[in-house]
Order: structure tokens, then C-alpha cells, then sequence
């Protein structure tokens, strides 16, 4: 525990990225074994299940300190991270009450199993770590009670580190993480193993993902070096048909086997060895669904024959990864795309298509098929150099999506909420209603699209101006006006305001305007597909 607390207190100190690394070469360098592979697992963005609420933590650390609990919920308010909060007010042992237990120890002996427990089994227990752990170890124990592990690392960070420290390929290393890492005492040696091994074969290949792509794409060169697809917008995945079977790892390393029984049957017929790269959609008799219609499927493990006629979906197949056991991934695009149509075409399957290839000999008139690509349920262009490798996560130079300006709305700000990390004593995740009739109606959360200096600024200022507190959620005068951009209105049962916004952003302050001037809730279902 201490180790790892010490390498906690290291990261957070550290601004540079590569003053980060280097912390995290030295601690793998140093440690191994069942601790080791926790702080990888932690590392990576695993969290722990909560063991007890804020309010719990908050009377239980009252207590342990001898503070009235109002003195704790203030000193929260103005610290704005529990765990810090907890770790301050909660007394220092004496050195002799000291102890020295490692981090597998109190994850697998302490946390894990006070899961569920009764109040005063897990108040025991967590008010005795507090009374013999030293103040860095009590605030890494207490980011592990909260969830908020945070420091700034992420797991490119920590596998560019893993690589640096083993030799290995950082393509290799993304891919043995994908799908998370399973603490046990031999994880960091298997993990860091040379060679592939058949468990490397279950995984995916890491993804390449495009960047976006700014100011227009006449900077790109000739048109004829570029293949132009429609930027679907699905769930990216990955499909293998290995000598097991067939599996379906989505973008965010998630296994959806079952959930997609018409894909899965559909992979049979591929030959075993083979790895397809696309984008799984919704597809109704005049193209793509909306994307709220897809999640209908993602949400049922097993869909019933119901769902399945009313959401049937489509694989559009992007690219070939595998061929016959064969990584195709050095090849250049053109001829993995070459065989992956060949493959498709002797398939004869409907729920797998190849993405079409669009016709532009011209940036001008690739220009003009973006333009219509809202009308046909798409976010833009996708424009991918023919010459290209394929390789791992978000690169400037393969891949690049042409996405539309988002639409947008100008809503009133109605409640404020505060961030996490660096931003955890400022309010900066927000609460956006627009008018429906007399009332606002809230129809977007959003927390980007402001820098530094306006959080800053709306800070002071919702403080001045909260009408109602709810736990940490404030409500406020609703008296700014903000420009929100989205991708997509879809109608939805979910929400009161009955639609739902696609990836919500904060565009600008509107200033200039007065919150009767906001749009309307009928405006915004106008543009529901």
C-alpha cells in the first residue's frame, strides 16, 4: 500500500507526461505480483464497487474525528473532493498504531468483502483503516472507498510506460488490455510475456480511430488518394471468427456476443481465421435507424423475436484485419479492402455489407455529398488515405472524419453540478432547459465547450445566484443563455421533454441574449428523425 500510495502522491505532483511515465516505469520496474497487478487494474480505470455512501463517510468520519457532522458537510463543500475531505478530518495515528499491509491485502481482505454488509460491519471496518494508516495511504484508501481515483494517467499512459519497460510493441500491449485486466499474481509477467500466445487470438486488434478533421480537406492532396465513406453513426466493432466461434468486442472493449444473434449466424459462414473491422447499425427499408433505436439491442443480452424483427441491424464492414490467420494490418488499405470485398461478395450474407465507397473526383463535390449526409441519417464523411497501414488508436494522417457543423439550440441554464479531479471544487457539469410554453423543460446535460477562465467566471457566478441545493446538484436563477451543438434529436420515452439530444456540447456563452429568448421544446422535436 504504501508503494502504490507513494506512486499516487508521484502522479499527481507530476504536470508533464513524460515525468508520468517515468513514475510508472519505475514502479513497475520495482514491484510485480498480485499488488502490482492492482495498481494496473486501477490504473486502467478499474473502480472498485461502492462500499458506502457520501453521507455514510461523512457521518462515520464526524464521528472518528469528533467534529458535528455540519462542520464535515461544510468542509466538503469547500474542499469539493470527498476522499481529500475524509483524509484531512479523520485524526493521525501514532506511530506505533501504524500498519504496513499491502494493497492486494486491503482490495481482497477489507474493501471487496464489506460489499453489502450491514452499517456496522463496514463503519468497523473502514473507521479502523483510518486509525492506522498515515495520511497518504488514508487518502489513496479513501479515492479507492469514492471511486475517484484520479490522477491524470491514462491507459495510453500506462501502456506506453509497460512498453518502454518491456521492449515490446505498444499495439501488442493496447491489445492484451482490451476487454480489462484481471488482478491475479501473474498478470504483469503474462501481460508483459514476448511472443503471442492463443489467449492474444481471443482479443481484438486495437482500433484505429480517425481524427477530425478541420478547415476542409483540399490540405489532403489529390482526391484519388483518398477512399470516401459515410460516417455512420453505429457501434463500432470488431468481428473474429476464430476456430472458437464468433465473437463481436465493440470500440469500448465490451464482448457482445448474444446480443446480435443475425450477425453472429451471419459470421458462420466466414472462414475460420478471419477479423472484420465495421460499424454495426439499425437498419430499416430506407437505410440507417436512428441510433436510439440501436440501443434497444445493445441493452438485451438475449433479444427476443420481437425486438429482432423491429430492430433489425447491419454489420458495414470497413475493413479487413485478418484473412485466413493472416494479420493484415501492414498491408495498405486499398488491398485490404480489395479482399475484404472479395470476401464479402462470395459470402452473399445481407447482414454483412461492405461500406460503400463513395464517388467524388473532386474535394468540391465530396463537399456536396456531406452536405446531404444529414438527411440520410449519417454524420458526414469519412476519408481514408488508400496507401495506409492500419494501426492503433488516434492517429493525424490515415483516417479522417468530415463530421457536419452539429445543430444547435440556444437553452437556459437551470442546474450546475460540480466536476471531479482539478475541477472538483468548481461547477462545471451543467443542466440546459428549454422553453415549452411557459415552463423550461430540461432536455441536455453538458460539461465541454468552456475554457478555463469562463468556468472560472460562471463559478462565482452560480454561486451568487443558487436558488435550491440538492446534495450536489444546485439550482439556479435561470437567467444565461447558452449555445448548445449536438449531432442528432431522437424522440425518446425516457425523458420528460420526451426527445433526447446526441452528444450535447457547450458551443458558446450567448451574452447578448435573455433567457425569454431561448428556443422552444417544438423547435427541438421539429428536428427529431
Amino acid at each position: 500500500m504504501r508503494a502504490f500510495a507513494a506512486l499516487f502522491r508521484r502522479l499527481d505532483g507530476q504536470t508533464g507526461s513524460l515525468d508520468k511515465r517515468r513514475a510508472l516505469v519505475d514502479y513497475f520496474r520495482a514491484h510485480d505480483g498480485l499488488d502490482a497487478a492492482w495498481a494496473l487494474w486501477l490504473l486502467s480505470g478499474g473502480c472498485l464497487r461502492r462500499i458506502a455512501s457520501g453521507a455514510e463517510l461523512r457521518r462515520w468520519a464526524a464521528a472518528a474525528g469528533g467534529h458535528p457532522e455540519w462542520l464535515v458537510d461544510d468542509a466538503y463543500a469547500h474542499v469539493g473532493d470527498l476522499a481529500e475531505t475524509l483524509t484531512l478530518l479523520v485524526p493521525e495515528p501514532d506511530a506505533g498504531a501504524r500498519l504496513e499491509r499491502p494493497l492486494s491485502a486491503w482490495i481482497l481482505e477489507t474493501l471487496k468483502p464489506l460489499a453489502g454488509r450491514d452499517e456496522d460491519s463496514r463503519r468497523g471496518a473502514i473507521t479502523g483503516a483510518w486509525q492506522v494508516l498515515p495520511e497518504d495511504e488514508r487518502l489513496l484508501f479513501n479515492k479507492l472507498l469514492t471511486g475517484a481515483l484520479r490522477v491524470g494517467v491514462s491507459r495510453r499512459s500506462v501502456q506506453q510506460a509497460l512498453a518502454e519497460l518491456s521492449g515490446l510493441d505498444i499495439a501488442l500491449l493496447a491489445q492484451r488490455m482490451l476487454g480489462g485486466v484481471e488482478p491475479a499474481p501473474d498478470t504483469l509477467a503474462r501481460l508483459l510475456s514476448p511472443g503471442r500466445s492463443d489467449e492474444d487470438r481471443e482479443r481484438p486488434y486495437p482500433f484505429l480511430l480517425a481524427a477530425p478533421l478541420e478547415g476542409g480537406p483540399d490540405a489532403l492532396g489529390p482526391t484519388a488518394d483518398w477512399l470516401l465513406e459515410w460516417k455512420w453513426d453505429g457501434i463500432r466493432l470488431q468481428l473474429l471468427r476464430r476456430d472458437g466461434g464468433v465473437a463481436l468486442w465493440s470500440r469500448g472493449e465490451e464482448r457482445l456476443d448474444g446480443r446480435f444473434p443475425e450477425i453472429e449466424a451471419a459470421a458462420g459462414a466466414l472462414p475460420p481465421g478471419t477479423v472484420i473491422d465495421g460499424e454495426l447499425l439499425g437498419w430499416g427499408e430506407d437505410g440507417p435507424a436512428p441510433f436510439q433505436a440501436l440501443q434497444r439491442r445493445i441493452n438485451r443480452r438475449r433479444p427476443g423475436r420481437s425486438l429482432l424483427a423491429e430492430v433489425p441491424v447491419r454489420l458495414l464492414a470497413y475493413d479487413l484485419l485478418e484473412a485466413d490467420g493472416e494479420d493484415l494490418r501492414a498491408l495498405p488499405l486499398q488491398q485490404r479492402r480489395h479482399r475484404l470485398e472479395s470476401l464479402l461478395s462470395s459470402l452473399d450474407q445481407p447482414a454483412i455489407r461492405p461500406s460503400p465507397i463513395l464517388p467524388a473526383g473532386t474535394w468540391a463535390e465530396a463537399a456536396r455529398l456531406r452536405e446531404g449526409a444529414r438527411e440520410r441519417g449519417v454524420e458526414g464523411l469519412m476519408l481514408k488515405r488508400r496507401t495506409a497501414a492500419y494501426g492503433e488508436g488516434r492517429r493525424r494522417g490515415p483516417w479522417w472524419k468530415w463530421k457536419l457543423d452539429p445543430l444547435s439550440i440556444d437553452a437556459v441554464m437551470l442546474y450546475a453540478q460540480a466536476g471531479h479531479g482539478r475541477r472538483s471544487t468548481l461547477y462545471t457539469d451543467y443542466t440546459f432547459a428549454v422553453w415549452d410554453g411557459d415552463a423550461l423543460v430540461p432536455v441536455a446535460k453538458a460539461y465541454s465547450g468552456l475554457d478555463d477562465a469562463q468556468i472560472v467566471e460562471l463559478d462565482r457566478w452560480i454561486r451568487r445566484h443558487t436558488r435550491e441545493r440538492f446534495g450536489p446538484v444546485r439550482s439556479v436563477e435561470p437567467l444565461q443563455v447558452f449555445e448548445i451543438g449536438f449531432e442528432a434529436v431522437n424522440p425518446s420515452r425516457r425523458h420528460k421533454s420526451g426527445v433526447a439530444l446526441r452528444f450535447p456540447r457547450i458551443l458558446r456563452w450567448r451574452r447578448d441574449k435573455r433567457a425569454e429568448d431561448a428556443d422552444s421544446l417544438q423547435s427541438l422535436q421539429a428536428l427529431a428523425r
